[in-house]
C-alpha cells in the first residue's frame, strides 16, 4: 500500500527587533538584511494549511480508487483526473514557496560584505558561523524542493496508470515502490531542513546576543 507522509513543515525564522543604535554599523546592516530575509519567507506559513488539505484530499481519492474493481473503470478515471488536478494545485503552491525561498536566499547573501567589515572578532565569528548554517539550510531546502517535485511527478504517473484498462498488478507495484522511495527522500530532507532551521535560529540568537540585539518575543 502506498505510504503517505504529511506535508513538510517549514519553520519560519523569527523576526527580530533592534534594541540599540549602531549608527549604520555592519551589525545593524546584517540585522536589517536578516529581517528582510525572514519577510521573504513569510508566505510559507500561509501555504502549509492549504498544502496539508490538498494532500489529505489526494490520499482520500487514492484510497477510493484502490477499493474499486474493474467494473468501476469510469469512476476510476474520474477520480484519477481529480487527483491529477490536485497535484497541479500542490505544484503551484510548491513553486510559490520555492520562489520565496530563492528571494530570501538572494537577500541573505548580502551579509557577506557586512561580515567582512565587523571589527569585533567574537561578533565576526558568530556571524560567520550563522552564515554557514543558514547557507546549509538553503541548500537543504533545494534538496527538499527537488525531492517533492519528483514525488509529484511519480504521483502523476500513478494516476495515468490507473486510467489504463489493461493495467497489470506488477506495473502498479513498481510505481508504488517508486513513490514510497521518493516520499522517504522528502521526509529525510524535511527533517534535515527543520533541524537546520532550528540551528539557524540558535546561531542568529548568539549573534544578536554578542551584538547587543535582542530577539523579538514571538508570542507577542
Amino acid at each position: 500500500m502506498l505510504k503517505r507522509f504529511g506535508p513538510y513543515v517549514i519553520l519560519l525564522l523569527s523576526l527580530v527587533i533592534l534594541t540599540g543604535c549602531f549608527n549604520g554599523s555592519p551589525e545593524e546592516k546584517i540585522h536589517k538584511i536578516l529581517e528582510k530575509t525572514a519577510e521573504k519567507e513569510s508566505d510559507f506559513t500561509e501555504h502549509q494549511e492549504p498544502l496539508n488539505d490538498l494532500e489529505k484530499k489526494e490520499k482520500e481519492k487514492y484510497e477510493k480508487i484502490i477499493k474499486l474493481g474493474l467494473d468501476d473503470y469510469e469512476q476510476i478515471v474520474e477520480l484519477s483526473d481529480e487527483a491529477t488536478k490536485n497535484i497541479d494545485q500542490r505544484e503551484k503552491i510548491i513553486e510559490k514557496e520555492q520562489s520565496s525561498m530563492q528571494s530570501s536566499k538572494e537577500q541573505f547573501n548580502q551579509i557577506d560584505e557586512q561580515i567582512g567589515k565587523i571589527e569585533d572578532e567574537k561578533i565576526k565569528k558568530e556571524a560567520t558561523e550563522m552564515k554557514k548554517v543558514m547557507s546549509e539550510r538553503y541548500s537543504t531546502y533545494d534538496n527538499l524542493y527537488d525531492a517533492y517535485q519528483q514525488s509529484l511527478a511519480y504521483d502523476r504517473e500513478l494516476y495515468e496508470l490507473f486510467k489504463k484498462e489493461d493495467l497489470k498488478m506488477d506495473e502498479l507495484q513498481v510505481q508504488i515502490k517508486k513513490i514510497n522511495t521518493s516520499y522517504t527522500k522528502v521526509l529525510k530532507a524535511n527533517e534535515e531542513f527543520n533541524a537546520l532551521t532550528e540551528k539557524s535560529n540558535q546561531k542568529k540568537e548568539s549573534f544578536y546576543d554578542s551584538s547587543g540585539i535582542e530577539m523579538a518575543d514571538s508570542t507577542k
